[in-house]
């Protein structure tokens, strides 16, 4: 799934690696737990999402340079899911691979859809 939009893409990769700024984008999270202010391999935390409630992650990659992000999102092994940012013309392209059979993404790609454009805006 992905978003173009005008957003500068440093201000974008801000809020895509800001967990704080999370919930400002992606209407499908409330809040976010972690005790990093901006995410690296390792950090931890919690994710509060509508309607489902606490949902555990793991960052397993930040490749700042390549504005790339990756995790582990769910309980157990999770689901893995990478991130993106491009710089295209005048504007960005903001992304997201979901690592997960097609029928376990169809409910999440709307709230997807709309968090990706609502970051890129």
């Amino acid at each position: 799934m992905r978003a173009t939009g005008p957003a500068p893409a440093d201000e974008v990769w801000r809020r895509y690696t800001t967990p704080d700024t999370w919930s400002s984008w992606a209407p499908q999270i409330r809040g976010v737990r972690c005790d990093d202010p901006v995410i690296r391999p390792g950090t931890k935390g919690e994710v509060l999402a509508s309607p489902v409630g606490r949902i555990p992650f793991v960052i397993t990659d930040v490749d700042e340079s390549a504005r790339r992000w990756s995790w582990r999102v769910g309980p157990g092994p999770g689901v893995p899911l990478d991130h993106g940012v491009d710089e295209v013309g005048e504007g960005v392209t903001a992304w997201v691979v979901v690592h997960a059979p097609a029928v376990l993404v169809i409910g999440y790609r709307p709230l997807a859809w709309w968090a990706l454009h609502r970051l890129v805006s």
